[in-house]
């Protein structure tokens, strides 16, 4: 967990951004000790709400969750590979150390997610809002981002020159292009 705070505040460069990162982050240490976790509570929970989630716990392989409500949902250890979440509204929602394989998230409203320590392999970004998303030790492997908007996104900046090199288009719901949003030069 010290090991989380530690690469959060050096992944947050700006001094109001190390300010918000620090309180961030003891919100992750907090919500870690009170055993923050998918199974049985969540699951509990979103069975209560309808929530997709709590048919088949962790995993959700293959799944038409197009235009789903899932809004602050927690992916632990998920198996999200070939899940569509074409146009789901994802805001606020958790993806740690979950498996990303053919996975869309095409249109989908990702603002305030986090993604840590994920691996993403041919997944399919495009025309997604990922305002204020944190991606912390997030791999991006063949993804496609044409037209997602990566404003005030938390990244490395060996991210923002692997995704620069293949940023364009322009997101029809905030109507930034995605080169501005990642800040990328030229």
């Amino acid at each position: 967990m010290f090991r989380l705070l530690s690469n959060l505040l050096v992944v947050c460069c700006d001094r109001w951004r190390q300010q918000l990162c620090a309180v961030i982050a003891i919100g992750i240490i907090v919500v870690g000790c009170l055993g923050w976790s998918f199974p049985a509570q969540a699951a509990a929970s979103a069975a209560a709400s309808g929530n997709p989630l709590a048919e088949e716990g962790k995993t959700l392989a293959g799944r038409n969750l197009t235009g789903a409500q899932l809004e602050q949902a927690e992916f632990a250890n998920a198996d999200l590979n070939n899940t569509n979440f074409s146009q789901a509204n994802l805001v606020g929602a958790v993806f740690s150390t979950s498996t990303f394989t053919g996975t869309v998230f095409r249109g989908a409203d990702l603002t305030q997610s986090i993604f840590d320590q994920v691996r993403l392999y041919n997944v399919d970004f495009q025309d997604a809002n990922l305002t204020d998303a944190m991606l912390l030790r997030t791999e991006f492997n063949d993804v496609t981002i044409t037209g997602a908007d990566f404003t005030g996104a938390i990244l490395t900046a060996l991210q923002v020159k692997q995704l620069c090199a293949i940023a364009n288009g322009t997101n029809s719901q905030t109507g930034v292009t995605t080169r501005e949003s990642l800040g990328c030069r030229g």
